[in-house]
Parts: C-alpha cells; sequence; structure tokens
C-alpha cells in the first residue's frame, strides 16, 4: 500500500494547538503540565471517549498494542517513555490497518515510511512532539481511505457540533471544513428557475426544476452552493436511445467542397414571461431522493448547499434536449443566476409565486462528471457572476471531438452509432411525464429531424452546429476557477479534451488544476491511494468560504497516476515539458534518424465476409487481430527497446504520405507500449463496498483501487488517432482527392502521459477502419504508405527521473 495526501496544509504550531483545543483534545496548561507519555494517553483516551464505542477506554487500551508483545496498558504500568515505534506502532493501529498483515510490528516507523504517509520523526519525544504528532495523525489516511479524524467523524466523534450555533459552524481543521451537520435535519426543497428561453416553441419563458439539499443552519447563515448539473437526473430513455443509434457499417463516400449541411431549427426570441403573483419565504415543494454524487455527498455535511438540475428538456421542466447547444448551457447558467440571486424562481409551476436563494451566500461552484462535468464547462464559458469555482471530471470541451474527428464521424468509445440526437432521445425525460409528453411530441421530432440534418453524418465536417457546441472559443470568458480530472485510457470523452481546455486555460487569469488517472471514464474520489475528496474540500473552502488555507499553493498544478507503478501519484508543473522525439518510419521500423532510403508500404481495408460480421459484433477481437496483424491490413513500426525508463508528456502528431485506391480514404494510428508485463487493471477494483462512510450515520461510498493485473501483456495502446483524407487542412474544409493520388497528412494521436519501463519498445500501427471508433464500410481499398518524410513526433520524451517533483 501506498498513500499520496496532497491537502495536508502546513500549520503554525499555535494553530495545531488551538484547533486541537476546538476538537476538546486539549486544554489549556496541558502541554506545560504533563509528561509526553501521559499527555498521549490523554489524547488517546478522549479520542475514544468521543466515539460511540461499547468499550470504556479501559478495556480499549488494553487491545491495542504498545509493542509486539504488550498491550499500552500493560506497557504504560513498566513506567516507559513514549517513543517513535510505540507512537507509530499505535497510529497504525487506530488507522484500521492489521498487524503481520498489513504492517510488522518489530518496525513500525520504516512501514509507515514505506507506506508515504505523513511522520512527525524525533528521537526524544516531549508533550509538544505528542501534540504535533496527533494533529498530523489525525490528517493522515488510514487503510480504509479515511483520514483519521473523518474515520472518528464516522463513529460519532463530532456529533456534539450539531448543536453549535449557525454563526460559530463549519469548525475548520487543517484549512477544511469538519462534517458538523446532522444530514436529518437537512432541508429539502423544489424550486423553478424561470429561463430567458422558449425551447419548446410554446410561446412562454422555459422553467427548470432545480432540488436544493441544504443544512438547516443555512437559514441562519447562509451557505455556499454546490451545483451538479445533470440531464440524467430525471430520468433515462434507454430503449428510445437504443431506437435512435445510427448504422455504422457503411462506407466513406467522396465529398466535395461544396457540401455543406443546413442550419439546425432557430428558437424563438419572442415569447411571454410568467406573471408574478406574489413572493414566499421559503419554497412549498420537496423531493425524497434524486440520484447523488457522491463527492456531494460527502461535501453536504461539511457545510456546502447541494443543487440539481436536470435542465430543459426534461422531467418537471419546460423545454426540448439540445445536446450541448448554447441554450443548454444557458438554461444551466440560470440557476447559477438564481443561486447568485440575479434571476426569480417560483415555488411551483402554476402560481406565480416567486422564492429568492437567500439561505445562499452567493458564491457557487459545480462539479460532475462526463456530461455533467461538460456543463459545467460549459456554464463556466459564459462568465456569469457568483460561479466561483468548478470540477470537470471527464468533461466534453468540443462536441465535435466527441462525435467527430478530422473530417470522420468517429464514436464516444463503446457507443458505436451514438450521436447528438441519441443523446438528445436518451436525455428528453419529459416522457415520464405522459400527458406532458403527448403535448410536445410531435414538435420535439421535428425539431430532431432538423437536428439531425444539421450535425451531418454525411460528410462528418466540422461546421456551424458544432461550432455552437465547441466551448473551447469561450474559454477567455471563464471567470472560475477550474479543476479538471480525465483519465488518460478514456475512450469515452478522450484527453484531447482536457487537453485543450487545459492549455487554453494557461491565457487566462484563473488558477487551474489537472488530475490525469489511469482510469477510463470513471469518477476518483474514492481511491484508496488518494485524497481526492480532501483535495476538493480544501479548494472549496477557499473559493467558496473565503478560507485562506493556501488551496492554490499547495495543491499541485498538475497531478498525474503512474502507469507503471500502482498507488503512486507525482505531482508536476505543467503537462508538456517541451522536450520531443522524432521517430522516423524505415521498414517496418520506428528509427530516430532519418532512413536513406524511402519504401511504399501497402495494406489493404477489406475483411472476409465472415471476419467483418465477427468484428461489428465483437470489435475487441479486431482489436487482437489488428495486433497481431502481418501486414494484410494494417502497417506495424517497431523501435529498439528502450535501455532506461522513459517518459511521454503530450501530444504525439503523426506526419505520412499515403494513397488511397479509390477517390476517399481514412488513416487510422495507433501508438503502443509494446513489452510483456503486468500492468494496471482496466477498472479499479472493488477493494470494500459501502466502506467508505461520508459521514456520521450517512451516505457511503464503495473503496476501489487499481492494482497490477494477475497475468502479463504484451501490449498497451497508450494513443490513437483517425483522419479523412480529404480533410488535410482542418476539420472544416473539404480536399479534393483521386483515386491513386499520394497525399501528405498530419494530424494528432491522443494526449499521453506514460512511463515507458526499460526494455519496452513503441510501436506505432497504421491502419484505416476501425471497428470501434469509425464507420465500417468494408469496402475494397488498398492504401499505400511510402515512409519519405514520415514521421511519429512525441513531445515531452525524456528519461522518467527528470522533471517530476514528487510529494
Amino acid at each position: 500500500m501506498k498513500f499520496n495526501q496532497f491537502s495536508i496544509i502546513p500549520t503554525t504550531p499555535a494553530q495545531r494547538r488551538a484547533e486541537l483545543k476546538m476538537l476538546h483534545l486539549l486544554n489549556d496548561q496541558e502541554e506545560e503540565k504533563y509528561r509526553a507519555v501521559d499527555l498521549w494517553i490523554m489524547i488517546l483516551t478522549r479520542l475514544h471517549q468521543g466515539v460511540n464505542s461499547p468499550l470504556p477506554a479501559t478495556e480499549w487500551l488494553h487491545d491495542l498494542l504498545a509493542t509486539p508483545a504488550q498491550a499500552i496498558d500493560e506497557w504504560l504500568s513498566d513506567g516507559n517513555q513514549l517513543t517513535s515505534d510505540v507512537f507509530y506502532r499505535v497510529a497504525f493501529q487506530l488507522l484500521e490497518f492489521e498487524p503481520d498483515l498489513d504492517f510488522q510490528l518489530d518496525s513500525p516507523v520504516n512501514e509507515w515510511k514505506k507506506f508515504h504517509l505523513p511522520i512527525h520523526d524525533t528521537d526524544e519525544w516531549t508533550s509538544a512532539d505528542v501534540i504535533d504528532g496527533l494533529y498530523l495523525l489525525l490528517n493522515t489516511r488510514g487503510k480504509n481511505g479515511m483520514a483519521l479524524i473523518d474515520l472518528l467523524t464516522a463513529e460519532g466523534f463530532l456529533t456534539w457540533t450539531y448543536d453549535l450555533p449557525a454563526d460559530q459552524k463549519p469548525l475548520f481543521f487543517n484549512g477544511k471544513p469538519l462534517a458538523t451537520y446532522d444530514h436529518h435535519d437537512f432541508i429539502r426543497e423544489v424550486v423553478y428557475v424561470e429561463t430567458d428561453l422558449d425551447t419548446d416553441f410554446d410561446g412562454q419563458a422555459d422553467l427548470v426544476k432545480v432540488e436544493v439539499m441544504r443544512p438547516r443552519e443555512s437559514d441562519v447563515k447562509p451557505a455556499p452552493a454546490v451545483f451538479t448539473a445533470s440531464p440524467y437526473n430525471q430520468g433515462t430513455n434507454d430503449k428510445w436511445g437504443e431506437k435512435s443509434t445510427h448504422n455504422v457499417n457503411l462506407p466513406l463516400t467522396h465529398k466535395t467542397a461544396t457540401d455543406q449541411a443546413p442550419a439546425e431549427e432557430a428558437f424563438p426570441t419572442d415569447f411571454k414571461k410568467r406573471e408574478v403573483n406574489g413572493s414566499a419565504d421559503k419554497a412549498t415543494q420537496t423531493f425524497t431522493a434524486t440520484p447523488a454524487y457522491t463527492l456531494n455527498n460527502y461535501l453536504a455535511v461539511r457545510g456546502y448547499a447541494i443543487v440539481y438540475a436536470s435542465g430543459i428538456g426534461t422531467k418537471d421542466s419546460d423545454g426540448f434536449q439540445t445536446c450541448g447547444s448554447p441554450e443548454q448551457t444557458d438554461s444551466m447558467k440560470a440557476v447559477v443566476e438564481w443561486l447568485h440571486g440575479d434571476r426569480r424562481a417560483f415555488t411551483d409551476r402554476t402560481s406565480g409565486i416567486t422564492v429568492t436563494a437567500d439561505w445562499c451566500n452567493g458564491n457557487v461552484a459545480m462539479t460532475g462528471r462526463s456530461y455533467l462535468g461538460t456543463l459545467s464547462t460549459a456554464v463556466a464559458t459564459t462568465g456569469v457572476p457568483g460561479l466561483k469555482a468548478i470540477i470537470s471530471e471527464a468533461a466534453i470541451s468540443s462536441w465535435y471531438d466527441y462525435y467527430r474527428e478530422n473530417g470522420l464521424v468517429r464514436a464516444a468509445g463503446g457507443f458505436q452509432g451514438e450521436d447528438a440526437d441519441t443523446l438528445a432521445n436518451e436525455t428528453f425525460s419529459r416522457t415520464k411525464r405522459p400527458a406532458d409528453f403527448a403535448r410536445v411530441k410531435n414538435r420535439y421530432n421535428q425539431y430532431t429531424a432538423q437536428m439531425i440534418k444539421a450535425m451531418d453524418r454525411t460528410t462528418g465536417n466540422y461546421n456551424d452546429f458544432w461550432a455552437a457546441r465547441d466551448y473551447r472559443k469561450d474559454v477567455s470568458k471563464i471567470k472560475a476557477d477550474v479543476m479538471m480530472i480525465h483519465g488518460l485510457n478514456d475512450n469515452n470523452v478522450e484527453p484531447s479534451n482536457v487537453k485543450a481546455l487545459s492549455d487554453l486555460l494557461k491565457k487566462v487569469s484563473v488558477t487551474s488544476k489537472l488530475v490525469l488517472h489511469q482510469g477510463q471514464h470513471i469518477y476518483i474520489n474514492a481511491f484508496t491511494s488518494l485524497d481526492f475528496s480532501e483535495m476538493v474540500n480544501l479548494w472549496f473552502a477557499n473559493k467558496l468560504m473565503g478560507v485562506e488555507n493556501g488551496a492554490d499553493e499547495f495543491l499541485p498544478n498538475v497531478l498525474v497516476q503512474s502507469n507503471a507503478t500502482p498507488e503512486t501519484w507525482t505531482a508536476y508543473d505543467q503537462w508538456t515539458d517541451g522536450a520531443t522525439q522524432d521517430f522516423y518510419l524505415a521498414e517496418r521500423r520506428l528509427v530516430t534518424s532519418p532512413a536513406a532510403d524511402s519504401t511504399t508500404l501497402e495494406f489493404f481495408d477489406q475483411q472476409t465476409e465472415a471476419d467483418y460480421k465477427d468484428w461489428c459484433k465483437h470489435p475487441a477481437k479486431w482489436q487482437s487481430a489488428l495486433y497481431k496483424d502481418n501486414g494484410k491490413f494494417s502497417l506495424h513500426f517497431t523501435s529498439e527497446s528502450f535501455d532506461s525508463d522513459m517518459i511521454l508528456r503530450g501530444t504525439p502528431r503523426l506526419t505520412v504520405q499515403v494513397a488511397s485506391s479509390v477517390d476517399h480514404g481514412m488513416l487510422s494510428a495507433e501508438l503502443l507500449d509494446k513489452g510483456t508485463d503486468k500492468r494496471l487493471t482496466v477498472s479499479p477494483v472493488l477493494m470494500n463496498r459501502g466502506g467508505l462512510p461520508l459521514g456520521y450515520l450517512w451516505q457511503s461510498d464503495d473503496l476501489r483501487e487499481f492494482r497490477l493485473q494477475k497475468e502479463t501483456s504484451e501490449y498497451k495502446m497508450i494513443a490513437h488517432g483517425h483522419i479523412n483524407l480529404q480533410n488535410r487542412r482542418n476539420p472544416r474544409d473539404v480536399d479534393d482527392l483521386a483515386a491513386g493520388q499520394t497525399v501528405t497528412v498530419s494530424f494528432d494521436l491522443q494526449p499521453i502521459f506514460h512511463e515507458l519501463k526499460r526494455g519496452h519498445q513503441l510501436e506505432l500501427i497504421i491502419y484505416a477502419t476501425d471497428y470501434e471508433f469509425t464507420l465500417r464500410g468494408n469496402e475494397a481499398i488498398t492504401y499505400s504508405v511510402n515512409t519519405k518524410d514520415a514521421k511519429l513526433t512525441i513531445p515531452g520524451f525524456h528519461p522518467s527521473d527528470k522533471s517530476a517533483k514528487e510529494e
């Protein structure tokens, strides 16, 4: 096991003592009055007495080992003095590590360091050392993914704080609010925010349903709001989505410069706002449950109001689903404006009675993964007042890069045939109210029919439809600080989305943080190896509560999980460090100097009917066949083995001359880490279902972590890319192509941050049809690749011991 904590901030001796007194663990004069060992026992006893346990303190101390053979009480009776070995042997047990199974009793300090846990080590323990050591221990993560203070909280240690006056809460420990709010007293209410939109063409401004869960104390002391914009929360239409999935077993066609998709339908600008008939002090509707993000549940008992909205085109709201359009963005922006006091909401859909968010302090953050994180990014690009920070996890920054690539229709991984209309239909949850749906069904179908034409699956070109859903052009308007989280192996929302956003944010005067993990399309707030929830709590305390805790300074600018070593996270200043390495294509080889002679190599894209049908049903079989192909439908170029560990940081770019035997075609490429090795599991392994409590008798999360696979594998695909041979300049403009014409294409593969172990090789595979991502027409096309001037450029290529600042 290895633990990586980035949320622990430096404190002064006076601050540490004041916070321990705040928690009733230390009293005035005790540091001067008691010996180290006596003060240690006194505070340990108070820790135990503060939780709900059937054991009296004397029995509890009798169950903790001070030495490999003696319990604490037995050890004390011999008149021993406190040592580092005793302190950390007991500390291991407090953090739920099991002797002999998790750590060795005879060398606890060495074991502690091996686990990368923060340590206060001293040759001779004084009372001051006890205070400083226990303060640090309370901030230290244990076996089950919780800092000791949170572990104690989950056992009832802070229930006395529930009765504190609102103006005395939350309590802050090491710069972060503690779980001092009783979830039994949460206020759950529903309001309807009025937008400046009419997306269902009914002549009236759309209302958006908003669900709020907030501390009772926010009636007295306004709380910051954490808002998750989730089009999924009011239900989905999975079967409708399946019916809306497009056929991808189609050939590419030749494009001309005159091919232009029609515009999508414009929404009315002339419509009525609702008549106001009065105001209410409080909302009048409530809710019992809503799909929740576990990070939000963690934050809820720490003093944040949690807000959910599904936006236009969802159950109990008005409007149509538009899949990432400016209108969808504006409907979520309207919620932020209401929370900030700049927009009105109603207590219900019909009465005309308004209600304000006077319980909110006007500071808002947005959270969420995938579509949810996408809308966080989208709203941030409006520069809306009140939005102080966003957490965008696995977020789309350009919908073109989600459903298209370089002039090709390209699926999100695992969702071949899905497109903007498919996702709109899946999330159009007004269907859950049958009469409401019946009233708008025909008009909605008319709207989506035009959407299908505008999104243009015929050419795959970038056009005005996709430009409207490209948030990158508005990054300069962002005023909120941004924390981005993305999986380096995410083949759904691919890493190009976060790399583009991260690069653009460097030009904007906001704070941005980036966390890159080894997962696919996942949340990371329940890993044992990383204190992500605590990092967010520290950051939000600064952004939303105004706590001067140094979050911007102490949280890493770029934090990367190692693909080579389990449970290892390293801090960097930036994603790419500027160094580049060119690899040139020679006869089946990747070399570091241009080859003297060029070679033309060919591959044939058409498969047998049996293989074609099988691979369409089972794309993983195609991928396996691609790795093993001997040159029939792909070309493989392999480097020499590397004699040291290398690191690759940035966006690889491939430049190559290619010809198609017909007047259209595509080129695809994969970059592999080749070397027989045990690699990380594709998905995190479940360690303890429900084993991560988020508060006292409150919600929980499943503890999980990446592990090394039991079996070795020869390949790991680390990047891929695709391009239409008729979009050589850019995705919008069409270039002509004749059969047999040799053209030069240059295109990016997906960004990487990868450790290549000594003895491994890089392998580049060039091919055409990608059964997992592209159209697959199984045409009889021969592709010819000339190695002259062909090269693969990899930025940030250097030995792995350089540039890192491991914390």
